[in-house]
């Protein structure tokens, strides 16, 4: 697999962060927005091209895990959180 360039990394990032927005719930949503913020920031100094290889693949592959989480969780109502509603509430 040929090393992907930083642009492509950008937009698997944007991608994992757009996914993310998408769980119906609280928990899972900050959780996986975290992970994904972490993970990226964790790996920002690699350059060696077999590791940024494997480690987009990885990423490839959450996304694709993400996206499932994201379309079962839609399937099933969730009560907003109590951090959700004071969000609703009027200025």
């Amino acid at each position: 697999m040929a090393s992907c360039s930083r642009a492509q990394m950008i937009s698997l990032y944007r991608m994992l962060m757009k996914e993310s927005k998408k769980f119906p719930s609280y928990n899972y949503r900050t959780y996986a927005l975290r992970r994904v913020k972490d993970g990226f920031r964790e790996n920002l100094q690699v350059e060696n091209p077999k590791t940024l290889d494997l480690l987009i693949s990885h990423a490839r592959e959450n996304l694709a895990i993400i996206k499932r989480q994201v379309t079962i969780g839609q399937l099933y109502s969730a009560q907003k959180t109590v951090v959700e509603k004071e969000h609703d509430l009027p200025l």
